[in-house]
């Protein structure tokens, strides 16, 4: 069965997992170094990790399997997920595929020189309401996908 994992550091989409995954009947767990008030659902579950640089992370590509899907703006998780047949998606609605994920990582480092030397200075684009539905169709649509990976 899916099992969604929710990179819950700064994740804005944790309503919308849980009413997806209320749908269909799928265990959610979030994934952070912080406690977060969750809803009462058996199928939700929280687990803290210790602070620490990807940690979180660290701890989902542990636990994710063939089938499930990540919920994460992390590039380097959403890679580690694909790299182990599961599903990744942001919370802005895009999917990390096989064909993106390299692109992805050369993008990222890339920016992270740039910031490095002060060339640039600007984060991404803020979180918008369009982004928001987006997420949730693109959500409807993987946990179908997932449905079809055979682990």
């Amino acid at each position: 069965m899916t099992k969604i994992y929710i990179d819950g550091d700064a994740c804005p989409v944790k309503d919308e997992v849980f009413k997806v995954a209320g749908r269909y009947g799928l265990a959610v767990t979030v994934v952070g170094n912080a406690w977060l008030r969750l809803p009462q659902d058996p199928l939700i579950t929280m687990i803290v990790v210790p602070e620490g640089p990807d940690a979180a992370d660290d701890r989902i590509a542990e636990l994710i399997e063939a089938g499930d899907i990540c919920v994460t703006n992390d590039i380097p998780l959403g890679s580690r997920c694909l790299a182990k047949r599961a599903l990744a998606l942001r919370p802005n609605g895009k999917p990390f595929t096989e064909n993106s994920i390299g692109d992805a990582l050369a993008t990222r480092e890339l920016m992270n020189t740039l910031r490095e030397i002060g060339t640039m200075t600007g984060g991404p684009a803020p979180f918008a309401k369009q982004d928001r539905s987006r997420f949730l169709s693109a959500l409807d649509t993987m946990v179908h996908q997932a449905k079809r990976v055979i682990p």
